[in-house]
């Protein structure tokens, strides 16, 4: 059971949300295929529990970065499908620019030889 959660990475603080917007950009999904396509997106290296990922969705649909409506499914089931709203969009864009930001910093620290070259 430990080996399973030995390569387990936690998602810093916000991260989930650009994962969600970014999955919705796709399409969209039912909360599970988001949680499906993060996991296979990621290589099986992200998984998101539904204790995460519906509070995260909730939060989202308040922002109004996605919204919801009930649909029934191919095996007619009723499912909720989330969807990427324009204002979801504009805030898409914002969160992968401070991504990139974080991932440069973060790699400067990590490798500041690399960084000391690009100049």
């Amino acid at each position: 059971m430990k080996e399973r959660y030995r390569n387990r990475i936690e998602l810093l603080q916000g991260t989930l949300d650009l994962l969600i917007l970014q999955t919705l950009r796709w399409g969209p999904r039912h909360g599970y295929g988001i949680s499906r396509a993060i996991q296979s997106q990621s290589g099986d290296v992200l998984q998101v529990d539904t204790g995460s990922l519906y509070p995260a969705l909730h939060r989202l649909e308040r922002q109004k970065w996605i919204r919801a409506e009930w649909r029934l499914s191919e095996n007619n089931q009723r499912v909720k499908l989330y969807q990427l709203t324009k204002a979801g969009k504009k805030q898409l864009a914002s969160e992968r620019s401070r991504w990139k930001q974080l991932q440069e910093a973060i790699g400067g620290i990590l490798d500041p030889g690399a960084m000391e070259s690009e100049t």
